[in-house]
């Protein structure tokens, strides 16, 4: 018998680990372990109501072809011992998850079975680069997206092989796992009732989304940037649970449409690729700065300021119609979490860890690289990092990319009617205006927190420093 180990790779298609074991073993054992002692990065409550519906859709994936998929809870290493000295076990199969915590796991389990005289075998079915043996000319790791996007284009073609999906498994009949719904994935307060309206986290809702956004692709490279417009795939939190592989992405939409109109959304992908990249070569960043001279930043301690742009109550409309997003609807548009970061960090000067650390808690998608990568970068601190004069204002980056205000009145209804003129800044508007839009400042929409103007001096001089 063969254990595979299902981690970050909640699907059957193009998954490696278990097509292989499937050809080296007749009887296979699908097992997911859920770790609720899990000390490092442990799930947050969004991405645990993700994970019990990945997984319920797994199980009857694994179903459908005369199989089942296994759940036990506890330490995995513990699980393992448990079950080998029950059945016989071969081998235990898994695909990598490439963060330092996982990654560590996995080499110590590979290590205890094997002396065993269990076969442990490594997989990389979620992603399309291998980030040991990816190294630039030099034999260094990248430290710059462009090159390290060109190195994977020169490795790489888009017409990428797949691995086909099982057309029936054979599972051990004898063994017993645990029910998955006592492992209390669902929160207790039941505000994920908003993201059941939202999403639905199955492989049938993946092909869903990719259809609408294969009509759109070839506008990716332009409307990607106005939250407004439903120009994005979707794809992050089906990706991030390895409910579908970026192989299968690329693959199923140059069949929809062409590899040229593929390729500037492949790039996006590829930038998901670094920040896995980033985060197996410099495992210190997910909690400390890549470039180190930013441990001497003046960061601020400010409970009453980091509260409110939380809920999305800083008086700046583009910033918090983004917060009222991820609050809603656990996700946000990618324009705005850079200008949502650059708030934080740059206007109120709060350490970007501690914004890191609420997108991972309400982010359908929180994946540990891409979230690293993605406040690091906006930090400064991190590589091909954003320059520190980079320091986004929330009024212009709203008027330009949300020039009619659309995306801001979606979710601050209460400044449905101010004209668009003034909907970046309402504070600004004359009193006429704000009483036609029936909006009094204080009450219907918070004033302005901190001057914009004030703080990007601030910012500068604290920069400068460094």
């Amino acid at each position: 018998m063969i254990i595979l180990w299902h981690k970050n790779d909640l699907r059957l298609s193009d998954n490696k680990a278990l097509s292989e074991a499937i050809e080296k073993s007749d009887q296979i054992l699908p097992l997911y372990i859920y770790d609720s002692n899990q000390k490092s990065w442990p799930l947050g409550e969004t991405s645990r109501w993700w994970l019990l519906h990945a997984l319920k859709d797994l199980r009857s994936q694994y179903q459908e072809i005369g199989g089942d998929l296994f759940f036990k809870e506890g330490e995995p290493l513990e699980v393992f011992k448990q079950i080998i000295k029950s059945h016989s076990v071969e081998a235990l199969y898994l695909n990598l998850s490439f963060d330092p915590s996982s990654l560590k796991e996995c080499l110590e389990i590979k290590q205890k079975l094997e002396k065993e005289g269990v076969e442990v075998k490594f997989f990389n079915s979620n992603y399309v680069i291998n980030p040991e043996n990816f190294l630039n000319k030099s034999s260094e790791p990248f430290q710059v997206f462009t090159p390290f996007y060109n190195g994977v284009l020169k490795t790489l073609s888009l017409n990428f092989s797949l691995v086909p999906k099982p057309k029936a498994i054979k599972v051990p009949k004898n063994f017993k796992g645990d029910k998955l719904e006592d492992f209390s994935l669902l929160p207790k307060i039941h505000w994920y009732k908003k993201l059941e309206k939202r999403w639905n986290p199955t492989r049938k809702a993946i092909k869903e989304l990719l259809d609408d956004f294969s009509k759109c692709v070839h506008k990716y490279t332009h409307d990607r940037d106005f939250p407004a417009i439903d120009a994005t795939s979707r794809m992050s939190p089906y990706l991030h649970f390895g409910q579908i592989s970026p192989k299968e992405v690329i693959v199923y939409l140059i069949k929809k449409t062409s590899e040229d109109k593929v390729a500037p959304f492949f790039r996006q992908l590829v930038w998901r690729e670094f920040g896995m990249y980033f985060l197996y070569h410099f495992p210190h960043v997910a909690e400390k700065n890549w470039r180190e001279k930013f441990d001497h930043f003046p960061w601020k301690k400010s409970k009453s300021l980091f509260d409110k742009w939380k809920k999305g109550e800083t008086g700046y409309p583009i910033v918090d119609a983004g917060m009222k997003q991820l609050w809603e609807t656990g996700w946000m548009h990618n324009r705005v979490r850079m200008i949502v970061a650059s708030f934080l960090i740059k206007d109120l000067m709060i350490h970007w860890r501690e914004g890191a650390e609420w997108f991972w808690n309400t982010l359908v998608d929180a994946d540990l690289a891409n979230n690293t990568l993605g406040w690091q970068w906006v930090a400064g601190s991190g590589p091909d990092a954003s320059p520190f004069f980079r320091i986004f204002n929330p009024i212009l980056q709203g008027e330009k990319f949300d020039p009619e205000g659309e995306y801001v009145k979606r979710y601050l209804p209460a400044l449905k009617n101010v004209p668009k003129e003034w909907i970046h800044k309402p504070w600004e508007a004359p009193m006429h205006v704000l009483k036609n839009a029936d909006v009094t400042l204080g009450s219907d929409y918070p004033h302005p927190i901190v001057d914009h103007n004030e703080k990007r001096v601030e910012a500068m001089n604290a920069y400068k420093s460094l």
